[in-house]
């Protein structure tokens, strides 16, 4: 489950869309370099509305394909996959660096459920992370779709999920907690929308949460509930307004954030396997 710090430095502080993946036909991880060349050629085709692009021309969009191989959780789990979009303008001299204009990448992380039941042609990698303008993400998708006869979807993050997630990350240790634990709302049928935003003291949310877990490394719904309900009876005893009737739409902690929409920025690299792990959890639970 160790992480090294340095390789994943990249994937930190960086709001990352999600979306869950079906399974990946005839994927070979020795194939990397040709499928960087063929991506390529296909971004540059589809750049040139439909114009063929010969593959292997140096182009003005160039494509890295690499696997990360400590980001996953057990030895079923496939490496992570990265694919990295890069441009040069046409201007710019042959030696200077080019710039990195997306990311997005393949993970699973105790993705076991899946993976135990994928024939043996099929890569199972469930949860997609994306960095950078739509229109990469739609092209990247689009090639994926048509070569591995997969299946993008946005995930999206519901408000059970969110609860989860903000609990979990209040009861993290670490050296220093800098952030507040933030919960916004969103208020229901008003003509005008309205968000409230509630933050409390990250120490705070780690003694309510460790009063309210009875076994430590396990957490139950209902620990979550009356974690929540105890956020929500403190609010209403302050402002006289009812949180649980509105929608959970966004945490913040100091481990990470997630937003309903299904944006996630992770900030802890100590703690980057168990987000994942949940977000894993998450996507496959969309394919299923």
């Amino acid at each position: 489950e160790d992480v090294d710090p340095q390789k994943t430095a990249f994937l930190l502080r960086k709001a990352w869309t999600l979306y869950s993946v079906t399974p990946l036909y005839r994927f070979h991880r020795a194939r990397l370099r040709d499928y960087a060349r063929l991506l390529s050629a296909f971004i540059a085709a589809e750049k040139q509305k439909g114009l063929a692009v010969e593959v292997g021309v140096e182009l003005d969009i160039k494509v890295a394909l690499s696997s990360i191989a400590d980001l996953r959780g057990t030895e079923l789990d496939q490496a992570a996959l990265l694919v990295q979009l890069s441009s040069r303008s046409r201007a710019s001299s042959r030696n200077s660096e080019d710039k990195l204009v997306w990311s997005g990448w393949f993970c699973s992380m105790f993705g076991d459920d899946l993976s135990e039941n994928v024939p043996e042609d099929f890569t199972s990698l469930p949860l997609f992370l994306s960095h950078g303008a739509e229109s990469y993400t739609s092209l990247v998708g689009s090639w994926f779709q048509k070569t591995f006869d997969c299946c993008f979807r946005r995930l999206a993050i519901s408000p059970l999920n969110l609860s989860w997630m903000v609990a979990m990350w209040a009861g993290c240790k670490l050296d220093r907690a800098d952030s507040a634990v933030e919960l916004v709302f969103s208020m229901p049928r008003l003509s005008q929308p309205l968000d409230i935003s509630y933050a409390i003291h990250p120490e705070d949310a780690k003694a309510l949460w460790d009063t309210v877990q009875k076994t430590p490394g396990e957490i139950t719904q209902e620990e979550v509930d009356v974690f929540m309900d105890c956020l929500y009876a403190h609010f209403h005893r302050h402002f006289k307004i009812h949180l649980s009737a509105a929608k959970l739409v966004k945490v913040s902690t100091a481990v990470a954030s997630a937003h309903c929409d299904g944006i996630v920025k992770i900030l802890q690299s100590q703690y980057l396997p168990g987000v994942l792990m949940l977000l894993t959890e998450l996507a496959i639970s969309q394919i299923q």
